[in-house]
Protein backbone atom coordinates (compact mmCIF):
# COMPACT_ATOMS: atom_id res chain seq x y z
CA UNK A 1 0.00 0.00 0.00
CA UNK A 2 2.81 2.44 0.86
CA UNK A 3 4.49 1.92 -2.49
CA UNK A 4 1.18 2.49 -4.21
CA UNK A 5 0.66 5.78 -2.37
CA UNK A 6 4.14 6.91 -3.38
CA UNK A 7 3.54 6.00 -7.03
CA UNK A 8 0.17 7.74 -7.09
CA UNK A 9 1.73 10.92 -5.65
CA UNK A 10 4.42 10.89 -8.34
CA UNK A 11 1.73 10.46 -11.00
CA UNK A 12 -0.25 13.37 -9.52
CA UNK A 13 2.89 15.52 -9.61
CA UNK A 14 3.55 14.71 -13.26
CA UNK A 15 -0.06 15.18 -14.40
CA UNK A 16 -0.35 18.54 -12.62
CA UNK A 17 3.02 19.66 -13.96
CA UNK A 18 2.28 18.69 -17.54
CA UNK A 19 -1.16 20.27 -17.51
CA UNK A 20 0.13 23.49 -15.93
CA UNK A 21 2.60 23.80 -18.80
CA UNK A 22 -0.03 22.83 -21.37
CA UNK A 23 2.09 19.92 -22.58
CA UNK A 24 -0.89 17.68 -23.12
CA UNK A 25 -1.83 14.40 -21.60
CA UNK A 26 -0.63 11.93 -24.20
CA UNK A 27 0.47 8.55 -22.94
CA UNK A 28 3.90 9.03 -24.48
CA UNK A 29 4.30 12.44 -22.89
CA UNK A 30 3.29 11.18 -19.48
CA UNK A 31 5.65 8.22 -19.72
CA UNK A 32 8.58 10.38 -20.81
CA UNK A 33 8.03 12.68 -17.84
CA UNK A 34 7.21 10.11 -15.18
CA UNK A 35 9.82 7.41 -15.78
CA UNK A 36 12.76 9.28 -14.18
CA UNK A 37 10.69 9.91 -11.06
CA UNK A 38 9.48 6.33 -10.81
CA UNK A 39 13.04 5.07 -11.28
CA UNK A 40 14.19 7.51 -8.60
CA UNK A 41 11.40 6.35 -6.32
CA UNK A 42 12.44 2.72 -6.80
CA UNK A 43 16.03 3.63 -6.00
CA UNK A 44 14.87 5.53 -2.92
CA UNK A 45 12.95 2.49 -1.75
CA UNK A 46 16.05 0.33 -2.19
CA UNK A 47 18.39 2.76 -0.43
CA UNK A 48 15.92 3.21 2.45
CA UNK A 49 15.08 -0.50 2.57
CA UNK A 50 11.56 0.81 2.74
CA UNK A 51 9.96 -2.64 2.79
CA UNK A 52 11.11 -2.89 6.44
CA UNK A 53 8.97 0.07 7.58
CA UNK A 54 7.24 1.49 4.50
CA UNK A 55 5.01 3.95 6.37
CA UNK A 56 7.76 5.30 8.65
CA UNK A 57 8.45 9.00 8.29
CA UNK A 58 11.94 8.53 9.75
CA UNK A 59 14.05 7.11 8.30
CA UNK A 60 12.04 5.76 5.35
CA UNK A 61 10.36 8.90 4.04
CA UNK A 62 13.32 11.13 4.84
CA UNK A 63 15.59 8.87 2.77
CA UNK A 64 13.23 8.13 -0.13
CA UNK A 65 12.42 11.79 -0.82
CA UNK A 66 15.87 13.23 -1.70
CA UNK A 67 17.03 10.02 -3.38
CA UNK A 68 13.90 10.02 -5.57
CA UNK A 69 14.26 13.65 -6.64
CA UNK A 70 18.05 13.53 -7.00
CA UNK A 71 17.98 10.40 -9.13
CA UNK A 72 15.09 11.76 -11.20
CA UNK A 73 17.00 14.96 -11.92
CA UNK A 74 20.12 13.02 -12.91
CA UNK A 75 18.08 10.79 -15.21
CA UNK A 76 16.29 13.78 -16.70
CA UNK A 77 19.64 15.47 -17.37
CA UNK A 78 21.21 12.47 -19.11
CA UNK A 79 18.06 11.90 -21.17
CA UNK A 80 17.96 15.49 -22.41
CA UNK A 81 15.02 16.65 -20.28
CA UNK A 82 14.97 19.93 -18.36
CA UNK A 83 16.45 20.33 -14.90
CA UNK A 84 16.14 24.08 -14.33
CA UNK A 85 16.69 25.29 -10.78
CA UNK A 86 13.07 26.32 -10.37
CA UNK A 87 11.92 22.87 -11.49
CA UNK A 88 14.23 21.19 -8.99
CA UNK A 89 12.78 23.35 -6.22
CA UNK A 90 9.20 22.61 -7.23
CA UNK A 91 9.96 18.89 -7.49
CA UNK A 92 11.61 18.84 -4.06
CA UNK A 93 8.67 20.67 -2.50
CA UNK A 94 5.83 18.79 -4.19
CA UNK A 95 7.37 15.32 -4.02
CA UNK A 96 8.39 15.94 -0.41
CA UNK A 97 4.89 17.10 0.48
CA UNK A 98 3.43 13.84 -0.72
CA UNK A 99 6.08 11.31 0.25
CA UNK A 100 6.51 12.82 3.71
CA UNK A 101 2.96 14.09 4.13
CA UNK A 102 1.07 10.84 4.08
CA UNK A 103 3.70 9.26 6.32
CA UNK A 104 3.36 12.12 8.81
CA UNK A 105 -0.42 11.71 8.82
CA UNK A 106 -0.02 7.98 9.41
CA UNK A 107 2.32 8.69 12.32
CA UNK A 108 -0.17 11.09 13.89
CA UNK A 109 -2.92 8.53 13.39
CA UNK A 110 -0.90 5.86 15.18
CA UNK A 111 -0.18 8.20 18.11
CA UNK A 112 -3.75 9.42 18.45
CA UNK A 113 -6.09 6.54 17.57
CA UNK A 114 -9.80 7.34 17.55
Amino acid sequence: MAGGLDVVWILVFVVIGRSSHREGETVGGLISTVWPFLAGLALGWLVARAWRAPAALVPTGIVIWPVCVGAAMALRAVSGQGVAGAFIGVALAFVGLGLLGWRALALVGRRHPQ
